[in-house]
């Protein structure tokens, strides 16, 4: 598909970006940038069956932030709060029945990279670390210490909105955020364009090699720090890979249909219900919302979701080494 600006014609006459483009006067901080709405086709039909069936909704304008929060960011609203994250709390024994006792003290999920290919279908290379948190993103011993500007991760979707509250803002809705990672272009399969590597330049922090064995990058596989790659055209870095991102939406399995008249478009859509989020594959039944944007481990063998229409379900108590966010202020 062609790619070009999200200009669509609604039943006033006017363009979207007409009714929407104005900029509510100054901006609330230095690192937000205003995204200007406007209606845009929601989702894919050609990827994953939950970013089906595309759909056209509209969104007013609001403000996003530049960046993902960062550690140093996260770090100044626990100074000033004293908050706890839900990965430095001991897990309550009544909400995982069944769980090893071991395993009911504070940490985090850490991934650990395999010296050999194994099953896909295993997810084997995650560990659950005692100990590690934000503070600590490997587990004891490891810390933040010159990593203030990579996006803080073991983030549970409580400690997010905890800290969103704390800034005068809040979580993005799905829509929301697909929006803004699109960055003005219609239809185009990724945040730049419909090409991965325009003349082999990666654009983001994903995998490179075969996941999860193999890693051709200098580095060890990780967060890199904000900024590392080019924005997209609303100004906005990292809304593809590096770490994923909390919405504010309860997931559900599928997007809605469509709607046939123009006058019908919905506008600033939001999820599903919680009680449409529980997974019914899973004996513990915690609600779940949709993450996005992906992160440093989707790789094309196993997880091809660093485009803004990918969404990923994730239980509303789980932080992980590739879980982060940033905020919106709505005008």
């Amino acid at each position: 598909m062609q790619e070009r600006t999200v200009h669509q014609e609604v039943s006033s006459g006017k363009s979207d970006r007409q009714i929407a483009i104005k900029r509510p006067g100054k901006a609330p901080d230095k690192d937000i940038v205003w995204i200007p709405g406007g209606a845009f086709v929601m989702g894919s039909d050609h990827h994953y069956p939950e970013e089906a069936p595309t759909h056209l909704v509209r969104v007013d304008g609001f403000w996003m932030d530049r960046y993902g929060v960062t550690n140093k960011q996260f770090q100044r609203f626990v100074k000033a709060t004293g908050y706890v994250t839900v990965a430095e709390r001991p897990p309550k024994p009544e909400d995982y029945p069944g769980a090893i006792p071991e395993l009911l003290v504070p940490g985090s999920a850490v991934f650990q990279q395999p010296k050999h290919p194994v099953n896909l279908q295993t997810c084997s290379w995650w560990v659950y670390v005692p100990g590690a948190n934000w503070r600590h993103p490997a587990g004891p011993g490891s810390s933040i210490k010159g990593r203030e500007n990579y996006p803080v991760v073991h983030i549970a979707f409580e400690d997010a909105e905890a800290y969103a509250a704390w800034a005068g803002k809040l979580l993005p809705t799905e829509a929301q955020w697909e929006f803004a990672a699109r960055g003005g272009l219609e239809g185009a399969v990724y945040s730049w364009g419909n090409e991965f590597a325009p003349k082999g330049k990666r654009m983001a922090n994903t995998w490179f090699g075969e996941f999860p064995w193999q890693n051709l990058k200098p580095r060890s596989p990780g967060p890199e720090s904000v900024g590392s790659y080019p924005a997209n055209g609303y100004g906005l870095y990292d809304m593809i890979g590096n770490v994923w991102e909390w919405t504010t939406d309860w997931y559900r399995d599928s997007h809605p249909e469509n709607k046939t008249k123009s006058c019908c478009i919905p506008v600033n859509p939001r999820g599903g219900t919680q009680q449409e989020s529980f997974d019914p594959n899973t004996p513990s039944q915690i609600p779940r919302k949709v993450l996005k944007g992906g992160s440093f481990l989707c790789a094309p063998n196993y997880c091809q979701r660093y485009r803004p229409a990918a969404r990923h379900p994730e239980t509303v108590d789980t932080s992980t080494c590739h879980i982060g966010f940033r905020c919106v202020v709505n005008v």
